[in-house]
């Protein structure tokens, strides 16, 4: 088994991330964004973190916070969304469909004490529908908001393991920590066997997960209710088709009288069209 994750330089090209991402189902990029970005995140988000309660069950952990709605709660997030690098890499992964969007955003916070999660492919969230062996449905990050440690809690991986049959069970021994310095982001496909690590430390380990997934799956988190209307209407168009206010695919996503999303949140005409003003390619 593969003893350590890949890292690449912040400089990395999307096609290189791409490709550890196809080699390994898991890449760290190191120190993408300046910490400071994710320091004032963390300014931005840290009532509504001090508010959450633990996650409730095993799963999702008892000593673990799960606090989402990031786009609406904190505008410095917004850039990591958006991330050209992120993006990029995001387009090349799910290049086989019409178009990404945001599956969800969430920091997680893994507190002191906490167990590790059980090891499990993200994509199980879609029912655990059996996907093709090497269709890639999600495109993963997590930035660390601190920095990642075996002792306190980095998400561990097993490394190859997106190629892998469905429905399998590992066990921690089988993994490896994702360590990185905070500002660094670990990219992950929905398909490679991962999960929460122990956190032996007496600090909180906390990561901001930002995930996408192809435009034709629901989202994890429902972006149309968790930012609401007169914040949205605020935010820029290419934002907005991320969190998927565009057509998912041909006739995937219109409003009432096949109108564009966008046109139906910002009140304004549009062409009437299936393909939100697309040639059709399905009769």
């Amino acid at each position: 088994m593969t003893t350590s994750l890949q890292h690449l330089p912040p400089t990395a090209t999307e096609d290189a991330i791409s490709a550890a991402l196809d080699a390994d189902g898991a890449v760290i990029v190191d120190h993408l964004v300046d910490p400071g970005v994710l320091d004032l995140v963390s300014t931005e988000m840290a009532p509504h973190v001090e508010a959450t309660g633990g996650s409730g069950d095993d799963f999702g952990g008892h000593l673990t916070k799960r606090t989402g709605g990031l786009i609406a709660r904190s505008p410095a997030s917004r850039a990591l969304v958006m991330h050209p690098t992120v993006l990029g890499t995001v387009n090349s992964v799910l290049a086989h469909a019409k178009r990404p969007q945001l599956h969800l955003t969430q920091i997680i916070s893994i507190g002191p004490g906490e167990t590790g999660q059980n090891i499990h492919r993200d994509q199980w969230a879609f029912d655990f529908f059996p996907f093709p062996t090497g269709f890639q449905a999600q495109c993963n990050t997590i930035w660390a908001m601190t920095d990642f440690t075996e002792r306190n809690g980095a998400t561990r991986v097993v490394p190859g393991s997106h190629r892998a049959e469905d429905k399998l069970k590992f066990e921690h021994s089988d993994t490896i920590p994702a360590e990185m310095e905070k500002g660094s982001v670990l990219f992950y496909t929905g398909s490679v066997y991962h999960g929460g690590g122990a956190n032996q430390s007496d600090e909180v380990r906390q990561g901001l997960n930002i995930t996408y997934n192809v435009g034709w799956l629901r989202q994890e988190e429902n972006q149309y209710l968790s930012v609401p209307p007169e914040i949205a209407r605020t935010l820029d168009d290419d934002l907005l088709e991320m969190m998927g206010y565009a057509m998912g695919a041909y006739a995937l996503g219109y409003v009432d009288d096949l109108r564009h999303p966008l046109a139906a949140l910002r009140g304004t005409e549009a062409a009437t069209s299936l393909g939100g003003g697309e040639p059709a390619t399905a009769s």
